[in-house]
């Protein structure tokens, strides 16, 4: 699973058609919510449409750093440095890089961005928020749709629940949050990570 599946995390973001005028009160209160959020760690569980999952742990610092930390048992990273997102697969020696804003995971990482620009909101209820990102078309980039949940007490009224993505061949994973914290203190170097050493060709 779920190398293709993390991998699917850092696809180029894809523009999502503009939004309805009922949607700009939604956009508002996300654009809110990551304004008020300057850090935030949770627990994750990624799960693929076989129903492989994958546990970790999430840690953001706005703008443009995150860090997926899969721990031991999958041996492999997901890590935003403020400019670029690096996939780190240990196990297999592999290492690929691509600019953020170029990830659907921009929209959670820059809170000073015009989110009508890539997004829209799909719902908006007493309970919860959806919003999306997708291009119809050019639908070889997928969709990801990422689940607010409505709490009086959390920073713009919304928790950051998970997300789910679908890419081209219609696979879907599954990004579930739990446990999340905001505004606590995170250092930078909880987004430092070891370089995979490539070996050179035997000579």
């Amino acid at each position: 699973m779920t190398r293709f599946s993390a991998l699917f995390l850092a696809a180029p973001l894809v523009l999502a058609a503009p939004a309805p005028a009922f949607a700009q009160t939604g956009l508002a209160q996300v654009q809110a919510h990551l304004r008020a959020v300057q850090t935030m760690t949770a627990g994750f569980t990624q799960t693929d449409a076989r129903g492989r999952s994958l546990s970790g742990r999430l840690t953001i610092k706005r703008p443009g750093r995150i860090r997926f930390d899969y721990g031991r048992a999958a041996n492999m990273l997901i890590v935003g440095d403020g400019r670029a997102l690096t996939f780190l697969d240990y196990s297999v020696n592999q290492q690929q890089r691509w600019p953020i804003n170029d990830s659907p995971l921009s929209v959670l990482l820059n809170p000073s961005q015009d989110l009508s620009r890539f997004a829209r909101v799909v719902e908006d209820n007493p309970r919860f928020l959806l919003l999306q990102a997708r291009d119809p078309r050019r639908r070889e980039f997928g969709t990801i749709t990422v689940r607010f949940l409505k709490s009086a007490s959390a920073p713009g009224g919304l928790i950051l629940e998970g997300w789910n993505a679908i890419d081209a061949q219609n696979n879907r994973t599954v990004v579930n949050l739990s446990g999340q914290r905001f505004n606590v203190p995170v250092a930078d170097s909880a987004f430092a990570y070891r370089p995979i050493q490539r070996r050179g060709p035997r000579r």
